[in-house]
């Protein structure tokens, strides 16, 4: 059991769920300066957000099972290697996506998360099937995460404003873009299948700058976040910083070597999710900006 449970967590990269998590931790910190914390608030945040990622995660290796068979890159993935079975990882995917659904009910009385629970699952796992007609599929990835700020905030305050959708364009732009990167690697594979890419379409080069466009705006979208939210020069700084590590990724990457893409893709982005969430919270406690009132 405990091996199973290890190779299900391996199928899923769980560890990747620090992209998308502290971002919806970070709007959860800032939608709580204006309405009460609920500890069942915060376990519903951590509880929707491992299992939705789960089941998408999961689908997405079912649903390119026999794609990733015929990627040297990807044959020794738990399916195409045989180390998991197609019924343990569809149920696995059907059990996460019920325990989502159901982790929507601790946001009760608000009634939003449960309303939008399966609309929200219905995108993020299809998703797994958007490069097989789009170019555009890293946009559709991107989409999917930026919307745990948005749901974050809507769990918390039942509304929609400025600052969690200039957080969530940030996540937009920056997952975008480091999943473009990370399709360099099978730029030629995806051309040879009939799959579609940025990298598949534009070529090595051309993607890379298509990335670096991305990730430009994702700072001009930190930016904007920082001049509304009333956040201070502590979340500034982190701001500065994560350019600066968006253009170490580009640095580490080059059309001639992606020698360097799992370094550039897991612990650069790694850095920039959990520490932009560090410095946040950390301008939070400080107070060093004028944040009394969230736009």
């Amino acid at each position: 059991m405990i091996e199973r449970i290890r190779q299900l967590l391996e199928l899923i990269r769980f560890s990747h769920t620090v992209f998308a998590l502290p971002f919806a931790l970070l709007s959860a910190l800032l939608a709580w300066q204006t309405v009460p914390f609920r500890w069942q608030d915060l376990l519903g945040i951590l509880l929707c957000m491992v299992f939705a990622r789960s089941a998408a995660m999961a689908f997405n290796r079912l649903a390119d099972r026999h794609i990733d068979a015929d990627n040297p890159r990807t044959a020794q993935r738990h399916l195409p290697a045989r180390l998991l079975s197609v019924p343990v990882v569809a149920g696995f995917t059907a059990a996460c996506s019920v325990a989502f659904v159901l982790s929507t009910l601790l946001f009760l009385p608000n009634r939003w998360p449960v309303i939008l629970s399966v609309p929200v699952l219905a995108f993020l796992l299809g998703y797994s099937y958007a490069k097989r007609f789009t170019s555009w599929c890293h946009y559709w990835l991107s989409a999917a995460l930026m919307l745990a700020p948005i749901a974050a905030w809507i769990a918390i305050r039942g509304d929609v404003t400025a600052t969690p959708l200039l957080l969530a364009a940030s996540v937009f732009f920056w997952v975008g873009g480091f999943d473009i990167i990370y399709a360099c690697q099978d730029a030629e594979f995806d051309r040879g299948r009939g799959l579609h890419s940025v990298p598949a379409r534009w070529g090595i080069p051309g993607a890379l700058r298509i990335a670096f466009l991305s990730h430009l705006g994702t700072i001009v979208c930190l930016l904007a976040l920082w001049q509304t939210s009333g956040l201070g020069w502590l979340f500034l700084t982190g701001v500065v910083l994560v350019a600066a590590l968006l253009i170490y990724e580009h640095w580490l990457v080059r059309p001639d070597d992606l020698s360097r893409v799992n370094v550039a893709f897991f612990n650069v982005n790694a850095v920039i999710s959990i520490g932009l969430l560090i410095v946040a919270a950390a301008d939070l406690w400080f107070g060093t900006g004028t944040l009394s009132q969230v736009p």
